[in-house]
């Protein structure tokens, strides 16, 4: 006889697996994308750009797979939730690949240019969220709202790096106004990493209306 308790959780079980499959693809697109930053490695970038695909059909996999879910099984309460909060985790994440592509496809435009300013809160910015998207993965699959409400405010770190960037790099457009683009290039780059930060919120959020049922904002 089937058991239809065993089923979800086998099912719902290889759905976390994938997820968790493809945060590791982000966050390693996420890393490679300020690698090729630092480098000037346009063939990396390009590699990023193109591998940014198989990112998209493991999303779009994924969302089959927790409809088809929905579908047979018909989850109720707390199961709903988790499948409804995998279905809204899996574009933010596939969303943050694109961002990590945006920093690519920036790396491509600014080719030989020298940069206007050594890169250090940049990379602070992209290993905050880095952290911030592993732990938001764990806190998922240990269903830890608390872990999810102190990840929401590590955004609070990367908005601060990001205002530093910014503020930084006025200043130099300011005293040289020839240094406007390759500043404007290296805000793209900021900017994609802030919006990461913010998707990763997203997902801490979707943690808790998981564990609680309460939908909140966290981190305003």
């Amino acid at each position: 006889m089937i058991n239809p308790r065993a089923t979800y959780d086998r099912e719902f079980s290889e759905i976390q697996e994938d997820i968790i499959r493809l945060g590791g693809l982000v966050d390693q697109a996420i890393a490679r994308s300020i690698e090729c930053l630092e480098k000037r490695d346009q063939g990396m970038a390009n590699q990023i750009i193109a591998d940014d695909e198989a990112i998209n059909d493991l999303r779009f996999a994924l969302e089959e797979e927790c409809l088809r879910l929905i579908a047979r099984q018909q989850p109720a309460a707390s199961d709903l939730r988790a499948v409804l909060s995998a279905l809204s985790i899996v574009p933010d994440m596939e969303r943050m690949a694109d961002h990590a592509s945006g920093i690519a496809k920036t790396v491509l435009r600014m080719g030989d240019e020298p940069l206007v300013k050594p890169l250090i809160d940049i990379p602070r910015m992209a290993l905050t969220v880095r952290e911030m998207l592993r732990d938001s993965l764990r806190a998922f699959v240990q269903r830890d709202a608390g872990a999810a409400n102190a990840i929401a405010q590590r955004d609070t770190e990367v908005d601060l790096l990001y205002k530093a960037v910014f503020d930084e790099l006025i200043e130099i457009m300011a005293r040289d106004p020839s240094s406007v683009t390759r500043a404007t290039y290296l805000l793209w780059c900021g900017h994609n990493l802030e919006r990461i930060g913010d998707r990763v919120t997203n997902i801490a959020e979707r943690i808790v209306f998981m564990t609680t049922g309460n939908m909140k904002e966290l981190n305003r």
